[in-house]
């Protein structure tokens, strides 16, 4: 049987984030994409110029649907705008037995608000708890946490701070650092320090989508945590590499470059 990985995100119009990111993703790394859509945004290379959340029943009933007759290896979350949205979205996962990846987006790529104030507090105490493995960057660290990254060594504050809401595990994500790009994964006893070149490409467009994406199709094969996250590091790097432009702003990270050779 093909593992099959449920995401639960937005939709960018654009194809290069949100749930057409992570549905790409999925077929590249060999497991089966399934989706329940959050939100529909107009959105290009340029940034968000519009987002529509969809109504909670709606969200409930996709991912009842997909959980209750096909069953899921993993799922992953992205773009939850609202309270709302979210306590209802950790109540699904809370009583769903599969590793969970939270991607607590924050903002788009381009600086675009996707998660209102109000729920940040529903994040923290509902939504992080049920994660497997959280995936914040450091703007997303500082939003839920205060904790303001600007070196590699405070990492492990950051991550401190993550833990103790709740998820089994954090994948701090160091890449708007200066120097190589150096993500910390730990559990609070052990660690994993990850890095890889940092590539002079301007397009990055859905880098946090596909990793979350990526480490949730590898858990739904069966690879540990850190097995996981190495792999997805390691594709998420070629992506970025081969990163191409697309429309008259920020282009998408490649989700095909190795079919495409692209290295």
């Amino acid at each position: 049987m093909i593992p099959g990985v449920l995401t639960v995100a937005g939709s960018d119009s654009g194809g290069g984030a949100g749930v057409q990111a992570d549905l790409k993703t999925m077929l590249a790394l060999g497991v089966h994409g399934m989706s329940v859509i959050t939100a529909v945004t107009a959105q290009n290379s340029l940034g968000v110029q519009g987002a529509w959340e969809l109504p909670v029943e709606a969200v409930r009933a996709q991912y009842r649907s997909v959980v209750d007759d096909i069953g899921v290896q993993a799922v992953k979350t992205g773009m939850l705008s609202s309270a709302e949205l979210v306590e209802m979205v950790a109540e699904l996962i809370g009583g769903t037995d599969a590793p969970a990846v939270v991607d607590p987006v924050g903002v788009s790529k381009h600086g675009d608000p996707l998660l209102a104030a109000s729920a940040l507090d529903s994040v923290r105490t509902k939504l992080l708890p049920v994660a497997t493995v959280a995936t914040p960057n450091l703007d997303e660290v500082a939003q839920l946490t205060g904790v303001q990254v600007e070196a590699e060594e405070q990492l492990r504050e950051a991550a401190a701070a993550v833990l103790a809401y709740g998820p089994r595990w954090v994948l701090i994500k160091g890449g708007h650092l200066s120097g190589d790009a150096v993500d910390l994964l730990t559990d609070g006893s052990e660690e994993h320090w990850l890095r890889a070149p940092r590539y002079d490409n301007r397009h990055t467009h859905g880098t946090g989508c596909t990793l979350a994406s990526a480490i949730a199709s590898g858990l739904a094969k069966g690879q540990s945590v850190p097995e996981a996250v190495a792999a997805a590091k390691e594709y998420v790097t070629g992506a970025i590499r081969a990163g191409f432009a697309l429309g008259a702003g920020i282009g998408p990270v490649d989700h095909g470059w190795r079919f495409r050779g692209r290295s």
